[in-house]
């Protein structure tokens, strides 16, 4: 089996906060995913208020940008044999219904 990152996107709304009814239907998600032993790790929210970006010559920026589209929301990495069986997972998720999508990779393995 191979794992995949699924990264949630979402377009540029930083004051979003998911009502009791959108994180239990994404918490039914994980549980379908984890019940098919296919869940390798829950993933994490990621702050779009408390960041920063490094670059070359240790130059830091605040960050997430307000240029930006969409930024990332989070991630959770699912167990898979194919990218495609991990797109069929990705594609029940609810962050559709509020205008997100998702981006799957495939982890390499670094040996």
């Amino acid at each position: 089996m191979k794992e995949f990152a699924l990264i949630f996107r979402l377009d540029n709304q930083t004051d979003f906060r998911p009502t009791p009814e959108q994180i239990q239907e994404r918490m039914n998600w994980l549980a379908g995913i984890a019940a098919q032993n296919k869940l390798a790790d829950k993933g994490n929210t990621l702050s779009n208020e408390s960041a920063k970006t490094v670059y070359a010559d240790n130059v830091v920026t605040d960050g997430p940008f307000t240029e930006i589209k969409e930024f990332v929301s989070g991630y959770v990495i699912v167990r898979t044999e194919t990218i495609d069986e991990a797109v069929e997972l990705a594609k029940a998720n609810p962050i559709f219904k509020i205008g997100g999508n998702i981006e799957v990779r495939e982890i390499v393995q670094r040996k």
